[in-house]
């Protein structure tokens, strides 16, 4: 059986980005620092993650401060929060950059957002009750 593990993003400041997905409600599962490549791994998600859900992996490449291009092919995450309008407002309380504010999706009635991250990388927030 295959399962879906995780998406990796390259990002320019690491703790600044972990502080970011905090606000989202999500924290560091495991860490690996590798010096003879020069950069560090940090897996982030929710709870343990015993149940296997999928993971974010922030890549961090040491001394590359300046960004990456992110193209156009990326699109967001996706993330299933109990009060996507609450959420907002703490990621906005929190420094973080609201895009979309909280309301009903074009043409439907689920209840969604869109944040940006310190990197630019969109997370949409999906009502679920």
């Amino acid at each position: 059986m295959s399962s879906f593990l995780h998406t990796m993003v390259r990002v320019r400041d690491l703790e600044r980005s972990l502080a970011f997905y905090t606000l989202l409600g999500m924290h560091e599962l495991r860490r690996k620092d590798v010096p003879a490549g020069e950069y560090t791994l940090v897996f982030i998600g929710f709870a343990d993650n015993a149940a296997g859900q999928a993971e974010i992996e922030l890549t961090y490449n040491w001394g590359q401060d300046n960004g990456y291009d992110l193209g156009s092919g990326f699109g967001h995450f996706a993330i299933g929060v109990p009060d996507v309008a609450a959420a907002v407002e703490r990621i906005r309380a929190g420094g973080g950059k609201v895009v979309r504010e909280a309301g009903p999706v074009k043409f439907g009635t689920t209840v969604i957002a869109f944040v940006e991250d310190p990197d630019g990388y969109r997370v949409e927030l999906i009502e679920q009750a």
